[in-house]
């Protein structure tokens, strides 16, 4: 499906504000600029709060591309025991943990080879309601 919405060529400032146009440069497919891969990308609503901390709130709608290795701390969807959650991948050495992402890693997760976990993909963007 393709998704387009008028882009404006002028940038919003961050900082002081300067004067704007109504100038509409031309449409803009989001799917250019959210999905990388097409054939391994989907996109998951976040329901729970664990993640609030790597900025992931309840609600959100996350873009997973499943062909992409995570690196340490992206948040990932993960097959736990058959159950998909959203977690945070750490390395330590040779050893990988998927945790909620808080600063103390208190709830880790050993992946290992034995166990029914495993990455099912890379959050590449979250999208979330700012209003």
């Amino acid at each position: 499906m393709k998704l387009t919405v008028p882009f404006y060529l002028h940038k919003a400032g961050a900082g002081f504000p300067s004067p704007a146009t109504d100038y509409i440069e031309e449409d803009i497919d989001l799917n250019l600029h959210l999905i990388k891969n097409v054939p391994a990308t989907f996109v998951i609503r976040v329901q729970g709060k664990s993640m609030t901390d790597v900025g992931v709130n309840d609600g959100d709608i996350l873009v997973v591309d499943k062909s992409l290795k995570p690196r340490n701390f992206s948040t990932v969807i993960a097959n736990i025991h058959d159950e998909l959650v959203v977690k945070s991948f750490v390395k330590e050495g040779n050893k990988q943990f998927l945790t909620s992402g808080s600063k103390n890693f208190e709830d880790r997760i050993l992946i290992n080879e034995e166990d029914d976990i495993f990455i099912w993909g890379v959050v590449t963007y979250v999208i979330h309601s700012v209003y």
